[in-house]
């Protein structure tokens, strides 16, 4: 089993800056994608950025260039540096981790519980 765990969350002003952790733990034999997907009240989840194992990143075009996904693969570790906050920002932020448990193991969808970001207009 694996547990993923989100840290990092809370309340900011507008054109402030959070940054947000997710580590994997457990029964992990590698990871191939790592992401953060967000809700908004009242809204469906969405996705925000991913960074696979090589490096290669994406963005949902709202957040480039205020965004920055980064991963540590030797502690499991992803990061979303958030700059320039917006209003429309704010939601329950999740990690998403793509990991396998052995070298011939299935890959598999984890996720977090979740960490609340809030932007004051």
């Amino acid at each position: 089993q694996v547990q993923v765990v989100e840290s990092g969350g809370g309340l900011v002003q507008a054109g402030g800056s959070l940054r947000l952790s997710c580590a994997a733990s457990g029964s992990i034999f590698r990871i191939s994608v790592m992401a953060w997907y967000r809700q908004a009240p009242g809204k469906q989840r969405e996705f925000v950025a991913r960074i696979v194992s090589g490096g290669s990143t994406n963005y949902v075009n709202s957040v480039k260039g205020r965004f920055t996904i980064s991963r540590d693969n030797a502690k499991n570790t992803v990061y979303l540096q958030m700059n320039s906050l917006k209003a429309e920002d704010t939601g329950v932020y999740y990690c998403n981790v793509v990991a396998s448990s052995s070298e011939t193991g299935p890959w598999i969808n984890y996720w977090g519980q979740g960490t609340q970001v809030t932007v004051s207009p």
